[in-house]
């Protein structure tokens, strides 16, 4: 059957191919019946032997003339249905005719499309031949597109640019190419694609001018090159300005400082204090400069270590009580007991922050207080700061304003408070490195109210409470104070321990509340003055088992004997939540000792050092060090053999590297090793770094002391950036000095080595 079909089927073919055959054939065919039938017809009927009858006949002719109108009904019934095939092949072609049309048209507009794209198109086959390109490759490569069309021709490269393969295979690099108009950065992406489904696969490449978008990325590149640059080039010559502003400073704050010291008139006191004060105003400027330098240069480097909050936080209002009071205002702290205790984070930079919202308030409030208070914050793990003042406000406008670089609130304020403008900004952005967030409220003529929100985690330790609060639960307790802010927090944190507190501000008033019930305690302030105290302290001898007075530093020595005798203790103000713990747990039977006749028959739980935690200056340093001091500035110089001199120690002086290093070695070698060694980092000839490397080089040959350790080397710099101190440390220094000196610290400092040699001794 399907030898058949074929055989037929080629017919056809044939006969389509050669449609003369068939009419001929066809022709001969029809001829044939038809003069054969009408042949033998007439024959028959005129053969005398035919035997012709006239119905026979017309039987025939009727069958006949049947048989014909049956084939001229089926030629119809064909012909009809050969039309009806006719039209619908003729649809066919003419819908044909369209899509071809439709294609022919879209492969004109894709033909177009790719003449018309500035983007560069060339198909090569397996062999590398190009087999298509576009005009603007052509116009790079400046060959015709019939020269091209064969060649293996390719662009000249002039830098060729990393490579990277996709997933889908596509290959993407890119290339510098030499074209008429110079050389052009083309971005090109390779990849196999197939334009008839019998012939192989071809490459195609796609490449696209990115000259402008290269050099502006190489011209940011260069820029930030260059901001990198400058941000070193700045931040050195900050640290120089800072050493060179520092090392004069150093003497200027020194020099009044040992000048304060001697007998001066009072008028003398006045112009020495100012000289100080100008020279610590003009060391907190350098120190805001600095820092805002580092900030901005992105070198802040924050610590995760564990800290006492209450501690940090009470520090921190105790080292600014002095300028609260100096003004007349109370400045109180207070942190919630729902916070742990230790936490791990950044204490130095938290404490900058603080020290300066704090600084902030006491400066712009000239009545009430400001309170400094410590909660948790609306996120888990997150600690609110807030610094409320009863200052003179923010207007609205500028509350957004005063945290940019060098803004204040208005000129107004700038000319009234001085103040450069950026220790908010620097606030701001430490903050906001350390993962918080600083907010403002404030209302003109009100006050305003700073919160800072960090995030501080639990610390992992298993140091125990700095106090244990007391359980307070059905004691009463009295404060009689002016209604203030630390009296509020007071009796706030009283309640929290389960007391009841009544706040009284008038001294009769109180008086005549005491009978009306037993009080464990009442806490009295002593700006209610001298007269009202005694009367008061007198009166609650019998209703209080704790009389307690609230004085500052300054007003402590005012006690006299007569109100001593009738109080069981003091609290100095800003008060510690462990000193106020400890004096409401103390047992009332243990006296005041008497502030202005000091006994020694007193007990020696004395009240202050049982409540209260305030930094005292430290010891001086035991007599008996011998110190070289390597330093090329005279004054600074002179400063410190004065400085060494009146704590007892005997100094040598040498102006630079080489001296010390000589007098080290004529030392040691005699067997007088010196006890400590002060150098100054830039000096001439030898600067310290390499004085202090090769002193430590010397003892690790065998030149030591006779004891057999290293000879303690502190760095004294004006250099305050963390890769000076790195280098120190790196050099073998055991620490450092900031100039200008802090005296308190050199004396810690030479103390805790008199007693580190004593106790090797």
């Amino acid at each position: 059957m399907g030898r058949f079909f074929r055989i037929k089927l080629r017919l056809r073919r044939f006969l389509r191919r050669h449609s003369w055959v068939a009419t001929i054939v066809r022709s001969f065919t029809i001829f044939s019946v038809a003069f054969g039938g009408a042949f033998g017809f007439i024959s028959g009927a005129l053969s005398q032997q035919s035997g012709y009858d006239p119905n026979v006949f017309a039987i025939g002719v009727s069958f006949l003339f049947a048989l014909a109108c049956l084939w001229i009904v089926t030629l119809g019934i064909r012909l009809r249905l050969m039309r009806r095939r006719l039209r619908t092949i003729a649809m066919h072609n003419e819908a044909m005719a369209d899509r071809n049309w439709e294609l022919q048209e879209a492969e004109q507009r894709a033909s177009t499309l790719f003449e018309a794209q500035d983007d560069l198109i060339v198909l090569r086959d397996l062999d590398g031949l190009i087999t298509y390109a576009n005009d603007a490759y052509c116009e790079l490569a400046q060959i015709p597109r019939g020269e091209l069309i064969g060649s293996t021709a390719n662009l000249k490269v002039l830098e060729q640019g990393d490579t990277a393969l996709e997933s889908n295979g596509t290959r993407v690099y890119d290339q510098k190419i030499e074209g008429p108009l110079g050389p052009r950065w083309i971005a090109w992406r390779e990849g196999l694609v197939r334009t008839d489904a019998g012939a192989p696969a071809e490459m195609q490449s796609v490449g696209r001018d990115v000259t402008d978008r290269t050099e502006s990325e190489r011209a940011l590149a260069e820029a930030r090159d260059q901001a990198d640059a400058a941000n070193r080039a700045k931040s050195r010559f900050l640290a120089m300005a800072s050493h060179e502003i520092r090392t004069p400073l150093n003497g200027i704050i020194g020099m009044s400082g040992l000048l304060m010291d001697t007998q001066l008139t009072p008028e003398q006191t006045t112009y020495v204090k100012a000289v100080k004060t100008s020279g610590d105003a003009l060391l907190a400027l350098i120190e805001e400069l600095l820092d805002y330098s580092k900030i901005e240069a992105g070198k802040i480097d924050l610590e995760h270590r564990a800290f006492a909050l209450s501690g940090l936080i009470e520090d921190i209002t105790e080292l600014l009580a002095p300028r609260a009071q100096a003004k007349g205002i109370e400045i109180a702290a207070y942190v919630d007991e729902r916070l742990p205790m230790q936490v791990t984070g950044d204490a130095a930079r938290l404490r900058q922050v603080l020290l300066n919202l704090a600084g902030n308030a006491i400066k712009f409030t000239a009545t009430g207080g400001v309170a400094l208070i410590v909660e948790p914050g609306i996120w888990p793990n997150e600690i609110s700061f807030l610094v409320r003042d009863t200052g003179i406000g923010i207007a609205p406008e500028a509350q957004q304003r005063i945290f940019r670089e060098f803004e204040q609130a208005d000129d107004r304020i700038a000319r009234s408070y001085g103040g450069t403008g950026l220790g908010l900004s620097i606030s701001d952005r430490i903050v906001k490195r350390m993962g918080g967030r600083i907010s403002l409220a404030s209302t003109p003529g009100a006050g305003s109210t700073f919160e800072v929100s960090i995030p501080l985690t639990a610390a992992d330790t298993a140091e125990a409470n700095g106090f244990t609060a007391p359980d307070l639960a059905g004691q009463s307790i009295m404060l009689v104070a002016p209604h203030s802010i630390e009296a509020s927090l007071i009796s706030r944190r009283l309640q929290r321990w389960g007391a009841q507190t009544c706040i009284v501000s008038d001294a009769n008033v109180a008086e005549a509340l005491l009978p009306e019930r037993s009080w464990h305690t009442v806490l009295i302030d002593h700006t209610l003055g001298t007269p009202a105290i005694e009367t008061f302290a007198n009166a609650a001898r019998i209703h209080a088992t704790h009389r307690i007075v609230m004085v500052t530093p300054a007003t402590r020595q005012d006690l006299s004997a007569s109100e001593t005798t009738m109080l069981t203790g003091y609290l100095v103000k800003p008060l510690r939540a462990s000193s106020l713990a400890a004096r409401l747990t103390a047992s009332p039977e243990i006296a005041a000792p008497s502030l202005v006749m000091p006994s020694p028959a007193m007990p020696s739980l004395a009240i202050e050092t049982v409540t209260e935690s305030a930094p005292t200056a430290p010891a001086a340093a035991p007599p008996g060090l011998s110190i070289l001091v390597a330093e090329d500035n005279e004054i600074n110089a002179l400063l410190m053999r004065s400085l060494l001199a009146r704590l007892g120690h005997t100094v040598v002086i040498t102006t630079n590297g080489e001296q010390a290093m000589e007098s080290w070695l004529s030392a040691t070698s005699a067997g007088t090793p010196y006890d400590l060694v002060l150098m100054d980092i830039q000096m001439p000839r030898l600067n310290g770094i390499e004085t202090t490397k090769q002193i430590r080089a010397h003892e690790a040959g065998g030149l030591a002391s006779r004891s057999g350790r290293r000879t303690p080397i502190l760095a004294l710099t004006a250099n305050t950036l963390v890769e000076d101190r790195y280098a120190c440390f790196e050099a073998g220094m055991d620490g450092f000095l900031i100039k200008p000196l802090d005296r308190e610290k050199l004396e810690e400092a030479l103390a805790g080595l008199a007693a580190a040699r004593h106790i090797a001794a």
